[in-house]
Parts: structure tokens; C-alpha cells; sequence
């Protein structure tokens, strides 16, 4: 019996999709449930599974074509055999099928960007150590582990059998260019980047903040606080918690516009920028202002790792009313960050620098951090805009304001 295999219900905000990859080939076997392609969307990318176990008998589209929901991609036969495998003129007359070394036997868990990269270089993924969520295999796992392989000395060749030609030396000073096309993501990065720019009046104001306080606090209790919940004291909790309440009291930083309306939203939806291979995406944390310092550092820890297994859901990354991105793991120590719009603001976190500063008369060494506010001057003026900037430094500065809201 022939199963068709078509395109998953899309979600409604998107039209269509991309399949950029397929994980199986005309006559392999395939479980149920198993990934058979990779679609990618505007945001994120979502996996094709098998309805069936059985053998694909054809492949209807191919790599690189643009599709919808509800189209065709594959028939299967259902309950065949896989056919066997070719003999190769190897020294044993036969080779290791290359689809079970890539896929692994033993069920292995790889995200997508993994999987194109344990297919090409014809890996076991049983070998390879996962450090994902669940022991998942991540693309940083697959590279470490080509990086940990000894490169195999060259086998010495048979008297019988012909040398290979030497390749031919490079031209000295060749200059050589690589076209890449843009994924749909970083399509849809650029198209946003740019209709923000165009569509918003967007100006960025400066502060620094005084981290001295906020370490001491976390040495004292990043220990405790770990224990009792799984999960690391970091600093985005102290910023998200501080830009909420700066966002009560400036209300239309968290406000967007809608054509000659502004619209006010009375919740906190907070973004969290995150950087992965295939660009930057932005989830959300629903009701900030409900959360606990607990849950806002699960919650990003969890996002930042979907997002680059690429398991991450499009309606976690729907929404939000104000952003904040951190350039400072990467060692930015000053930037223009841009608005995600139709938000109104986003703010931009920096690296962490001991500088000598001037506290109560005396030059001391602090570790500073300069902060930076984009916002849209067409509904937010500068004065809102640095007294917003001003609440979140004074939180940071003074972490007791967080408990007390004040």
C-alpha cells in the first residue's frame, strides 16, 4: 500500500516553506514517526515525519523548492522491504550501508543542522556525545567531534593500480569568491531590519551601570539558588525584572503603533534575543511581570537551546511588546541595537568592563557596563525614553529596588 506524505499544516502566519533538506533517498527504509525532510520557514524549522514504517518509493520534490501546506512530497511503501544494499569493490567486497552510519542505528537525536552535517561527512552519530537537551546532538557536537578525529595517514598505493594525477599547484595571489544564497530566515531578517529603519522614527540614547552590587549579590547566592533550582543565576533575570518595571511606569515603551493609534499593551511580553546558525531569533517570555527570577532564567536557558537544536516553535517566537539583546557575550562594548518592531523599544546589553570610576570621591576600579536604548521617537520622546533607561540602571545598581518595586 503507497502512503503520501505531504506538507505539515503551516502555521497561520506563514504562507509557505523551504524543504533544504532530505534525511531519506528513494528505496531506504523508514520508521514511523522518523524525520524524513527539513522545512524551513521564515523563523523557524519544522520537521516532516514518516506516517508509517516502510521503504520511500519516491520523492516528489526537491531540495531547495519552495512549497505549502498540503502539498506532496513523498509516497511511501508501506511495510516493504529497504533494498539492498550495493556491493562495493572494497577489499572485503562490500561496504558499511552509509545511510545507517549517518543516521544511527541506535535512534540518536540530532537537530536538524546536525543532521546535514553528520549525512555529508558520513559519520556514526551513535559515536558523537550530545550536549543538547535530552542528549540531543547539536551541530557544535558534530563539529567538535570532526575536529577530535585524527586525520588517517594516506594508504599506500597497489603496484598494479595507476596513480591519481597530482593536483594542479594554485595560482599564486588566486582570489577565489563563494556565492551562498540566503536562508529564509536570514531573508526575513533583512526585510525586517530594513522596513524597521524605513518606518520608524529610531534614535538611541546611552547610559552606564555600575555591576558592582549585582556580582556581590550573585556570588552570594548563585550557589543556593542552583541548588534549590536547577538552573543558573544569571543576569538576564535582574534585566528583564528591571525593564518591567521601568515599563510600568514608562508605559509607552511598551506601547507600538498601529496606524494613527498607539497602542498601549497592558501585559509584559519580554524578547529575548538569541544568536544561533542560522540567525538571530527573538522567543518570548509571556507575563514577564508573573514570572520569578527562577522561571525567567529556565525559560531563556530552554529557548536558547531549542532555538539552536532548531526544535524552537513558532509561536514562541510570536508577539512580544519590548526586547533586550545581549551583544556583551560576544564582546561588544557599545551599540545601536535595532527595534524589533512593531515594538517600540529593545534594549541593548554590553560587555562587562572593570574601568576606574569616580563613588563618593574616590577613584575606584567597578565593573561597568554600558547600556543602550533604541526606541521610536515617534511615539516616545527623549525625556521618556533616558528616565526609562535611568529606572533600569538604578535597579541594577541597587538589586533591592527589584524586591521592593520601587
Amino acid at each position: 500500500m503507497s502512503v503520501e506524505v505531504r506538507v505539515p499544516q503551516l502555521p497561520e502566519s506563514v504562507t509557505d516553506a523551504t524543504l533544504v533538506a532530505w534525511h531519506r533517498k528513494v528505496g531506504d527504509a523508514v520508521r514511523r514517526d522518523e524525520n524524513l525532510a527539513d522545512l524551513e520557514t521564515d523563523k523557524v524549522v519544522l520537521e516532516v515525519p514518516s506516517p508509517v514504517d516502510g521503504v520511500v518509493k519516491e520523492l516528489k520534490v526537491d531540495t531547495g523548492t519552495t512549497v505549502t501546506s498540503g502539498e506532496l512530497l513523498a509516497v511511501i511503501a508501506e511495510g516493504a522491504a529497504a533494498a539492498p544494499a550495493p556491493a562495493a569493490g572494497g577489499p572485503e567486497g562490500s561496504v558499511e550501508p552509509v545511510e545507517a552510519a549517518a543516521s544511527g542505528e541506535a535512534g540518536a537525536k540530532l537537530s536538524p543542522a546536525a543532521k546535514r552535517l553528520v549525512e555529508e561527512n558520513q559519520l556514526n552519530a551513535t559515536q558523537i556525545a550530545g550536549s543538547g537537551r535530552d542528549g540531543r546532538i547539536t551541530k557544535g557536537d558534530v563539529v567538535q567531534h570532526l575536529g577530535s578525529k585524527a586525520e588517517p595517514a594516506p594508504a599506500s598505493p597497489s603496484p598494479a593500480a595507476p596513480r591519481a594525477p597530482a593536483p594542479a599547484p594554485a595560482a599564486v595571489g588566486a582570489r577565489t569568491e563563494q556565492r551562498v544564497p540566503m536562508t529564509r530566515l536570514r531573508t526575513r531578517i533583512a526585510q525586517r531590519l530594513v522596513e524597521a529603519q524605513a518606518t520608524q522614527a529610531l534614535l538611541t540614547t546611552f547610559n552606564e551601570v555600575d555591576m558592582h552590587a549585582l556580582n556581590d549579590l550573585r556570588a552570594r547566592y548563585k550557589e543556593a539558588f542552583e541548588k534549590k533550582h536547577g538552573v543558573r543565576l544569571g543576569f538576564m533575570s535582574f534585566f528583564v525584572k528591571a525593564c518591567v518595571e521601568a515599563l510600568k511606569r514608562f508605559p509607552v515603551v511598551n506601547a507600538s503603533v498601529e496606524g494613527n493609534d498607539i497602542v498601549y499593551h497592558e501585559y509584559f511580553d519580554v524578547g529575548v534575543a538569541v544568536s544561533t546558525d542560522r540567525g538571530l531569533v527573538v522567543p518570548i517570555l509571556r507575563d514577564a511581570d508573573a514570572m520569578s527570577f527562577a522561571d525567567i532564567e529556565k525559560a531563556v536557558t530552554g529557548y536558547a537551546n531549542r532555538a539552536r537544536e532548531g526544535t524552537i516553535t513558532l509561536e514562541e517566537l510570536t508577539g512580544g511588546t519590548f526586547s533586550i539583546t545581549n551583544g556583551g557575550v560576544f564582546g561588544s562594548l557599545m551599540s545601536t541595537p535595532i527595534v524589533n518592531a512593531p515594538q517600540s523599544a529593545i534594549l541593548g546589553m554590553h560587555k562587562i568592563q572593570p574601568r576606574p570610576m569616580v563613588v563618593n570621591g574616590e577613584v575606584v576600579v567597578r565593573p561597568m557596563m554600558y547600556l543602550a536604548m533604541t526606541y521610536d521617537h515617534r511615539i516616545v520622546d527623549g525625556r521618556e525614553a533616558v528616565q526609562f533607561l535611568v529606572a533600569v540602571k538604578d535597579a541594577i545598581e541597587d538589586p533591592a529596588r527589584l524586591l521592593l518595586q520601587v
